[in-house]
């Protein structure tokens, strides 16, 4: 009979982490530790307003330029104060400096190994669909993404007429083009 220390024992360092990160994320959607849960609740919405609002490289570069703003700002702060209190205390992200922050080969060739598993697989199933090799399936995909397209294609329309008209003329203008010829 195995006890929980032998359990603890056998499992390897990346389950650990996998099971700690799962237990963080679990204390931050119940709200165990409030100021964790508010800073990151209320730093994921004003990123999701942020990309409502604005596109997503603009929020990247004023996310960064902010980041940038504070880190500059605190590095200053804490040369002015070692300077008046007369400390050796160094550079303040010494600790993140330090840090190998590096992914290595093996991490990246998992990874890319599952990702390309994962393409494969998306490949070889839509090749399936799109090739009709079950009839109910293709149907299905058919169906699915006809009511996708009915329920979408008016709106975008709507919102972007001159832009697709415009190119549906360019486009019309090619083929008779060529058929001419």
């Amino acid at each position: 009979m195995h006890t929980n220390a032998d359990n603890t024992t056998s499992m390897t360092t990346s389950e650990m982490e996998i099971k700690h990160w799962k237990e963080q994320v679990v204390d931050l959607l119940y709200w165990r530790d409030l100021q964790r849960t508010g800073v990151v609740f209320g730093a994921s919405l004003f990123l999701l307003l942020s990309l409502s609002v604005c596109s997503i490289i603009s929020v990247i570069s004023y996310v960064a330029l902010a980041l940038l703003s504070v880190t500059i700002s605190f590095r200053i702060y804490k040369g002015i104060l070692q300077a008046v209190q007369k400390s050796e205390d160094g550079h303040p992200f010494k600790m993140y400096l330090d840090k190998d922050f590096g992914i290595s080969s093996e991490l990246a060739h998992k990874y890319g190994d599952t990702a390309l598993a994962h393409f494969n697989s998306l490949i070889k199933e839509l090749r399936r669909l799109f090739l009709v090799e079950d009839l109910v399936d293709s149907l299905k995909l058919f169906f699915f993404v006809g009511l996708i397209g009915a329920f979408s294609w008016p709106v975008i329309y709507e919102k972007h007429q001159a832009q697709i008209d415009h190119y549906y003329g360019l486009v019309n203008k090619q083929i008779k083009d060529v058929f001419g010829k």
